[in-house]
């Protein structure tokens, strides 16, 4: 063993990093976190619904009571509803429905193909943000920039006589600490625009009552944002992060071992082109059938960006099209699916990963519906609104709070729906009752979680990463990963945080149909 690798398995950065590792092993699945979550609340409305409260519901303009869920006809209805608050649960039809186009897309090859394509061309000195932003943009194919762009980043920095690991790290910081940037629209914003819409409706504000969320409400912030993202991978990456492993770290795996970047083949080019032909028709098409004003997209007051106008509700299908149509056209071009069996045969594929996020969202709906229920969120809401008017913090100190909450959890609970779900149906009932509106609060913890995704071993994807990291230098383990990936996740945490602020402060728009301000609570 290395003086090296010695002293980062005994530094304090690195056992506190296990301490974090080990309290996050203990805790349950988020699946079964939710299902406890679920019976504490059950146990919670029965102790507090005798408890006279001061606080006025503004629905009904009385005294706010909790309700006992564990009565019997509370219990029954819960029953009879189980199925209905399952599959009518939003997150879950956005999900599924855009896995089947991006699943196509993906066992075509047409992704890793396209992916390829860019990073072949792409000059040295640009190298770099290149692979960062391609890194920010693969996130539009949920995982697969986790299994195609991180070990490709390894590739194609070794190809050009850079270190391996630094190309590792720069896609890394992309793929993962920028999932919540973005250029084009993705299945994470309407996945977590439902969310935030869920969360929103358990307020007890009366203007929440049919409120309904765009599924692009942070789109123009998250565009700004990969900017940010991209500069800051390509400064760590080429003026602090390589220049330190090329002086402390060597690849010592065998050059005869160690993967190629291999160029496109003529079928695969031929494929990618048609495909990416198809792709612009789609855009070209859904643009000339949305600009008249009669168009059938648009909101009955002639509007395209209202949630009301069928354009909007259409994203998911839209993203559905978007990589199912290309992703068809470049497997029948390019040979990997010369019927529709295999198309078929890739959709169920992606539906066959989806297993452990339908549980996880069976239980997440059911908690959801009984702590709206209950009234305990509602009341959380005002009485934390009230602690946070007495305490009179200032707007921002309030962001930069949400956006450290959501990191600190990150570290504990990986899925990016399940912190969501928990942080935002209490944090976004809170602000609503100080004015603040649920884009803003959904802005912040996205920026938050983003930051911290690249420094936690609970993420589903970091054993992968480390074993990427193997292949080059054998010594690499998980305290070396988080190690040298805490810059990152610092420098994106602290500037990012400020970029939140400047926005908010300059009055930027968010993102389609969103806002800044909600009605404040009476």
């Amino acid at each position: 063993m290395s003086e090296q690798t010695a002293a980062a398995r005994t530094g304090w950065l690195n056992r506190a990093l296990n301490g974090i590792e080990v309290v996050g092993n203990k805790l349950p699945d988020p699946a079964m976190l939710f299902a406890i979550l679920m019976v504490m609340v059950w146990v919670a409305s029965w102790l507090l619904s005798g408890v006279t409260f001061n606080e006025v519901d503004p629905r009904t303009g009385e005294a706010i009571v909790v309700n006992n869920l564990l009565q019997a006809d509370s219990l029954a209805t819960f029953m009879a509803k189980l199925v209905n608050t399952f599959v009518t649960f939003p997150p879950l039809g956005v999900v599924l429905v855009a896995m089947l186009g991006l699943g196509v897309a993906e066992y075509t090859g047409f992704i890793n193909a396209g992916l390829r394509s860019i990073l072949s061309v792409t000059p040295k000195m640009l190298l770099t943000p290149v692979l960062v932003f391609v890194g920010v943009v693969s996130h539009m194919a949920v995982d697969a920039g986790y299994v195609l762009v991180i070990p490709l980043g390894a590739v194609i920095f070794y190809a050009a006589g850079r270190h391996p690991l630094a190309g590792i790290a720069a896609a890394f910081a992309g793929v993962s600490g920028g999932f919540s940037a973005t250029v084009l629209p993705s299945s994470l914003d309407p996945l977590l625009a439902s969310f935030t819409q869920a969360s929103a409706r358990l307020s007890a504000n009366p203007a929440a009552t049919d409120m309904m969320i765009n599924p692009l409400n942070n789109y123009y912030f998250t565009t700004a944002s990969t900017a940010l993202v991209v500069l800051i991978g390509w400064v760590l990456t080429d003026k602090f992060i390589e220049p330190r492993l090329n002086a402390s770290t060597v690849v010592d795996a065998d050059a005869a071992d160690l993967p190629k970047m291999d160029d496109l083949k003529p079928n695969e080019r031929k494929g990618l082109i048609w495909a990416a032909f198809s792709m612009l028709v789609s855009i070209g098409l859904l643009v000339v059938s949305a600009v008249p004003e009669t168009s059938a997209w648009r909101a009955a007051n002639g509007s395209l960006t209202d949630f009301a106008a069928p354009l909007m509700q259409s994203i998911v299908g839209i993203i559905f099209i978007f990589f199912l149509l290309p992703g068809i056209v470049y497997g029948y071009v390019a040979g990997t699916a010369d019927n529709h069996r295999e198309i078929i045969k890739g959709m169920s594929k992606a539906m066959s990963g989806m297993g452990y996020y339908i549980v996880m969202a069976f239980f997440c709906a059911q908690f959801i519906y009984a702590f709206g229920q209950s009234n305990l969120g509602a009341i959380m809401a005002i009485k934390g609104a009230n602690w946070l008017k007495e305490m009179a913090f200032p707007m921002g100190f309030t962001l930069i709070g949400i956006v450290f909450l959501s990191g600190f959890v990150n570290l504990l609970v990986g899925s990016a729906s399940a912190k969501w779900a928990l942080i935002g149906a209490v944090m976004v009932p809170m602000l609503m009752e100080l004015g603040v509106s649920p884009d803003l609060t959904q802005a912040a913890y996205r920026v938050g979680d983003s930051s911290t995704n690249i420094i936690t071993p609970l993420l589903p994807y970091f054993p992968l990463v480390v074993v990427f990291c193997q292949k080059y230098v054998k010594s690499t383990g998980i305290g070396t990963l988080i190690a040298l990936m805490l810059p990152y996740s610092v420098a994106m945490l602290i500037l990012w945080s400020c970029f939140l602020l400047g926005y908010w402060a300059l009055d930027l728009p968010l993102g389609i149909g969103s806002s800044y301000t909600f009605p404040a609570g009476q």
